[in-house]
């Protein structure tokens, strides 16, 4: 087998692979901040919340106009937010409005280029918490169960109405629950498609690191720290108050080196997730809702990770649609053990002759739910 091939830059723990993917996040990597912002006014960042704006997500536009836009690309992305304690100075909507904001740009973008993905309505406003938030005032913790089974119920309604490559874009430290839910989907119902959970910020993990150049982050991504309140000033600053923006630090029991951080840089042999127990809940350790330093904070810090993270989504959509255009899946003999002519009815356009909705669906396995 050849060996695989890198691009590296100057920093020594940051290097791309050499595909599509990772050339285009060397192409934001060495952008001017001219490029930066040009490709900021392509995708218009900053703009208002759409939430409320007709015709941007498939709840507030006509359906006639919906299924127009489903056949030309089937694709829609599910926004993954929460509510949670995010310091003083912070919305405690932050996740919600973050990672449904970047969705907005991509959308925007790409219907300007005439393919323009679905957005569907966050489905989650208060989401899943690791155990460290518990006790936090701001921060509302749904049961593990609630989580997986709304996203797993919301992936099938999506599936029935023709929206057969659902990417769940997570911007919260519950990242397990939402990898549960497509699996148990699968399990659940083996329908075919494209579905994923999808971590933004560990996506362009490579930006959020502290380099030493001009506009960078200085500090590690850890939580409401200079990483996130800086993507905030950048994309909705009117909810943030830096006038009473707090620094603070956790406390750890035992030596550095075990447990990663956030977007996990460094590396370290378990992830943030995989434990408890090693520091202090946050309640005792940082009540300030903060670990890190939001004090550092500017919009302009936040520009090349944006920009890297909008590219990437388009780069995901168009890989998508080339592959699998609008209207196909991948092949139900390869992906699922059902039977492809049992099938045929269900993957016809809903209300078309013969079609049939997956709540008529039989089941198959021993997973689904009596």
């Amino acid at each position: 087998m050849a060996e695989k091939k890198w691009i590296t830059t100057e920093h020594p723990a940051i290097v791309f692979e050499d595909n599509s993917v990772g050339r285009l996040k060397k192409q934001v990597w060495d952008m001017t901040e001219k490029e930066l912002d040009k490709v900021l006014a392509e995708y218009e960042i900053p703009s208002p919340s759409e939430l409320g704006k007709a015709g941007c997500y498939i709840q507030n536009t006509p359906r006639v106009k919906c299924i127009e836009k489903r056949k030309k690309n089937d694709i829609v992305f599910v926004p993954i937010g929460c509510t949670e304690n995010h310091g003083m100075h912070a919305n405690s909507g932050l996740d919600t409005f973050m990672v449904t904001q970047i969705l907005e740009g991509v959308r925007r973008y790409t219907a300007k280029k005439g393919y323009e993905v679905n957005l569907a309505f966050p489905p989650l406003n208060y989401g899943g918490h690791p155990y460290h938030h518990m006790g936090m005032p701001g921060t509302i913790i749904m049961p593990k169960e609630v989580v997986e089974e709304t996203l797993i119920y919301t992936m099938l309604g999506l599936w029935n109405d023709g929206y057969r490559k659902i990417i769940m874009v997570n911007n919260h430290g519950h990242l397990w629950m939402l990898e549960s839910a497509v699996q148990e989907f699968m399990k659940r119902f083996q329908l075919p498609g494209i579905f994923q959970a999808l971590d933004w910020h560990r996506a362009v993990r490579e930006f959020f690191f502290p380099v030493n150049r001009p506009n960078n982050l200085e500090t590690n991504f850890i939580h409401a720290d200079e990483s996130e309140t800086s993507v905030a000033l950048l994309l909705f600053k009117e909810m943030i108050d830096m006038s009473v923006v707090e620094d603070a630090e956790g406390i750890q029991f035992l030596p550095e080196g075990h447990f990663d951080t956030s977007v996990e840089p460094f590396r370290r042999p378990h992830r943030w997730s995989e434990g408890e127990g090693h520091f202090a809940i946050e309640r005792f350790a940082t009540p300030q809702g903060v670990v890190g330093k939001p004090s550092l904070s500017k919009p302009e810090k936040a520009k090349r990770p944006i920009v890297a993270i909008l590219k990437y989504l388009t780069l995901l959509v168009e890989q998508i649609l080339e592959v699998f255009p609008a209207g196909t899946v991948p092949p139900v003999d390869k992906v699922t053990l059902r039977d492809p002519k049992e099938l045929e009815p269900f993957l016809k356009e809903p209300f078309s002759p013969g079609w049939k909705s997956v709540y008529e669906l039989p089941h198959v396995g021993p997973f689904h739910k009596l």
